[in-house]
């Protein structure tokens, strides 16, 4: 592709590597303004806004709040291994890359608009909602979840809260079985967020970081959704990993 095809940002995110690599710009230099910057590439400020924030998602600049942007020390990115390990018989709760974990949660919360559809249920129905935040090995922030069950599946059950009961912290597949349901097939929808200002706090970054948002619907056999959660990722210090099995007789999605 030739640089008259590629999007400005892409271009100007390519000259700000550079400047980093050659040491131009050292770890701990302090960026221009973003209008400074605009008039040295002859572009506008949107696009350097996007270009800065393509290298903060790669790691290599860092925005700190009220006091502008910042070319960060280099750090080992980590690997999230999203598909359970081979011969593993079920998803495990956390996935690869994580340590420790704590959960949260509410009964009989009605399901907003938006999780009704993805779980096939009218808005309003009841739902347990759990909270989760994962930490890493080094016990920091590495994933928050937020988790919907519908109570018409689970209700007046012993598996009813993920976080309480004989079945706690079992993962949902272990869980569904004890109801005689069989999880079959999970669907993953990814896409870039800017996270708000509740996601920042709980994973320690800065209101606004890029962060992966994971959309997860687990379905039975029958093809019916039961549960469905909204996983969301630094997209600073974590690579997601897909481990997916192309043998002609596995599974497809």
């Amino acid at each position: 592709m030739s640089d008259k095809t590629r999007a400005p940002y892409l271009l100007v995110a390519e000259t700000f590597r550079r400047l980093i690599a050659e040491g131009e710009w050292p770890v701990g230099f302090r960026l221009p303004s973003r209008d400074a910057l605009g008039s040295t590439h002859q572009v506008g400020e949107n696009v350097i806004r996007r270009a800065q924030e393509l290298l903060i998602s790669e790691g290599l600049l860092e925005g700190r709040p009220g006091a502008g942007t910042y070319v960060r020390a280099p750090k080992e990115r980590l690997r999230m291994l999203r598909c359970p390990a081979p011969g593993h018989p079920s998803a495990p709760l956390a996935p690869a890359g994580i340590s420790t974990w704590d959960a949260q949660s509410t009964a009989k919360v009605p399901a907003p608009d938006t999780i009704a559809a993805r779980l096939r249920i009218q808005p309003g129905e009841h739902c347990v909602r759990t909270a989760y935040e994962f930490l890493d090995q080094d016990q920091r922030p590495a994933m928050i979840s937020v988790s919907w069950e519908p109570m018409a599946i689970t209700g007046k059950s012993a598996v009813v809260l993920p976080d309480g009961g004989p079945f706690a912290g079992r993962s949902v597949v272990d869980r569904m079985a004890q109801l005689d349901i069989a999880v079959v097939r999970a669907v993953e929808r990814t896409r870039p967020i800017q996270t708000d200002r509740d996601q920042a706090q709980q994973l320690g970054m800065a209101a606004g970081s890029l962060a992966t948002l994971i959309e997860r619907t687990y379905y039975d056999s029958d093809g019916r959704p039961v549960e469905t959660a909204d996983l969301v990722i630094p997209a600073e210090r974590w690579d997601i990993d897909y481990d997916i099995d192309l043998r002609s007789d596995a599974p497809t999605g």
